[in-house]
C-alpha cells in the first residue's frame, strides 16, 4: 500500500507526470509507495487522510494572486487548505512546494505579493538559525542551492510560522509550522536534468526569457543542486517512520 501521495496541481498532465518521477526519486521511495492525485482533474478524495502518512505538493503556473480564477483553481486551492490544515493540527505531515506555500501564506492569514519574483535559475539559498536547528533543514548546511521559478511569494512568514531559509531577492524561501507541514517556495524535487526538461513546458509562459531558452537551459543543467532533494528524503523518512510509529 503507498505511504505517501504525490499531489499534482499541475494542468500540464506530462509535466505533473515527470514531477511526480522527480519527486519519488528525491525522497528515494519506489513508485508503490508514492501514490499520485492530480487535483486539477480530480477532488482531493475524502479518505485520503486515513490512507497516506505525509503529503508531498508539486509547484503549478497557478497564483495565489490571481485575479481571475478559474473554478478548477478555486477547488485546488481549497483542497490543498484541507491537506494544510491537518498538518497544521498534527493530524498528518504535508511538504508544500512553490504555489503551495502561497496557499499555506494566505490560509494563516500573512500576505503573498509579487514583489519578489524569481526567474528558472539554481538560487543561493540561505538557512536561518532556526533552520539550523530544523531536522530537514538543519544537515543542509547554512548555504545551498535549489531551483527556483516563481510570480509571487510571501511578503514576510505568516503567523505561526517559523522562518528556515531565504534570501535577498526572496526572503521567504521556506517555513515550518508546528512540527508538520514544511513550505518552500523553491523545488526542492528536480536534478538539473530534471528541471531543464521542465523549462520546455513553460518556455513561453513568463518564467524566464523565451529567446534566451538555451542559454538559461545550459546554465541549469551546469548547476550543482543537491541538498533540496535531501531535505525532502529527511521528509519522506519521518512521514514514513510516523506510519510505522517510530
Amino acid at each position: 500500500m503507498a505511504s505517501l501521495l504525490y499531489v499534482g496541481v499541475r494542468p500540464e498532465l506530462d509535466a505533473a507526470t515527470a514531477e511526480r518521477a522527480s519527486f519519488r526519486v528525491a525522497l528515494g521511495v519506489d513508485a508503490e509507495t508514492l501514490d499520485r492525485v492530480d487535483l486539477t482533474t480530480t477532488a482531493l478524495p475524502d479518505d485520503v487522510f486515513d490512507r497516506y502518512a505525509g503529503f508531498v505538493i508539486g509547484g503549478s503556473p497557478f497564483n495565489v494572486t490571481d485575479a481571475r480564477k478559474s473554478a478548477t483553481q478555486r477547488r485546488v486551492e481549497a483542497d490543498l487548505e484541507r491537506i494544510a490544515e491537518r498538518a497544521i493540527e498534527g493530524r498528518t505531515t504535508a511538504f508544500f512546494t512553490c504555489f503551495g506555500i502561497g496557499v499555506v501564506t494566505r490560509l494563516l492569514g500573512g500576505t503573498v505579493g509579487n514583489g519578489t519574483p524569481e526567474e528558472a535559475a539554481a538560487a543561493e539559498i540561505r538557512t536561518t538559525s532556526e533552520g539550523a536547528a530544523d531536522p530537514l533543514f538543519g544537515p543542509a548546511g547554512p548555504v545551498f542551492h535549489a531551483f527556483t521559478a516563481h510570480k509571487e511569494g510571501s511578503v514576510a512568514p505568516p503567523p505561526g510560522a517559523v522562518l528556515l531559509a531565504g534570501n535577498d531577492t526572496c526572503p521567504v524561501q521556506a517555513y515550518r509550522v508546528g512540527a508538520d507541514l514544511y513550505a518552500t517556495q523553491f523545488h526542492p524535487e528536480p536534478s538539473p536534468r530534471d528541471f531543464a526538461d521542465r523549462m520546455v513546458f513553460y518556455r513561453t509562459t513568463g518564467y524566464f526569457d523565451p529567446d534566451a531558452f538555451h542559454t538559461v537551459q545550459e546554465a541549469v543543467l551546469e548547476s550543482v543542486v543537491t541538498e533540496p532533494a535531501r531535505i525532502l528524503h529527511r521528509f519522506g523518512a519521518r512521514a514514513l517512520n510516523r506510519r510505522r510509529g517510530h
